[in-house]
């Protein structure tokens, strides 16, 4: 096999595989025309592993013997979207600062915050909340929970070191200088904020391992890409680990609405969040 990448369109065959393969591991729908984002981002799987093209990487998978155990997980993990931001869409943060956790210290003085960030990529959503209670509300006790299925996201987030592009998005300066060091061209986040968060791999559409009962779950920007049964399994899921009185935050374009009316929407400031 060689490493110089052939660029010849995707076959169709090899975009249905494909497609299939993403929905029956990660629940997550490619449409028909996107077959040059498969092309893409799978050329890098492609020329790591030696494949001379994308189409001979997923006929090897389609037709191979001896595949390699990863390489179907590093095909999906290509594929999965990790866009995202230190506090993206600052109104769920406010919400927390100024509503969500105050009424959890009035209401259970002395108790732990169970917070989980799920889906969490690269691990921004999480410390953004960490830094927050760690300025706002230094004294609360608290466990923060991020889970992805991509362990090469949860990596990243583990080691908590950001390229200059990462933290000048939705990071505000302060944070950067009290929060971070600079290690060469990157930021390393401090051992004190690192040290508030717990990664974990977890895949959404698979059993899930034991949860805390969670008094704010965000779940943001994630169930946009499945297809309406499998948001709906999740929103039952997550019933259970939603403690009584919890919120239940999703991304700016996505509702319980229509999909699971056990949840109601409750606005929190300018943001909405979802109870039971």
């Amino acid at each position: 096999m060689t490493t110089d990448l052939q660029l010849a369109p995707l076959g169709l065959d090899n975009f249905r595989f494909i497609r299939d393969l993403l929905q029956r591991e990660a629940a997550i729908v490619i449409e028909s025309g996107k077959e040059y984002l498969v092309e893409t981002r799978l050329a890098r799987v492609a020329t790591r592993n030696g494949y001379a093209s994308v189409n001979a990487l997923i006929e090897q998978m389609r037709f191979g013997t001896g595949i390699h155990p990863n390489l179907i997980s590093e095909t999906v993990d290509a594929l999965t979207t990790n866009e995202t931001l230190f506090f993206r869409d600052a109104n769920p943060f406010d919400a927390l600062r100024d509503q969500i956790i105050p009424e959890f210290c009035a209401k259970r003085p002395g108790a732990t915050l169970n917070i989980w960030s799920a889906a969490s990529s690269t691990g921004q959503e999480a410390y953004s909340i960490a830094m927050l209670l760690a300025e706002h509300f230094p004294n609360l006790s608290t466990r923060i929970v991020g889970t992805d299925l991509s362990p090469t996201v949860i990596a990243r987030a583990r080691a908590g070191l950001y390229q200059q592009i990462e933290v000048n998005r939705g990071l505000p300066a302060k944070l950067l200088i009290k929060y971070f060091r600079q290690d060469g061209t990157n930021w390393q986040i401090a051992d004190s904020i690192r040290q508030r968060v717990e990664f974990r791999e977890m895949n959404l559409i698979r059993p899930w391992p034991v949860l805390p009962s969670c008094h704010v779950v965000l779940i943001r920007n994630v169930m946009i890409y499945f297809d309406i049964e499998t948001r709906r399994q999740i929103l039952r899921q997550l019933r259970q680990v939603l403690a009584p009185g919890g919120y239940l935050g999703l991304g700016g374009a996505e509702t319980t609405v229509t999909v699971d009316p056990a949840f109601v929407p409750v606005p929190v400031g300018r943001a909405t969040f979802y109870q039971l």
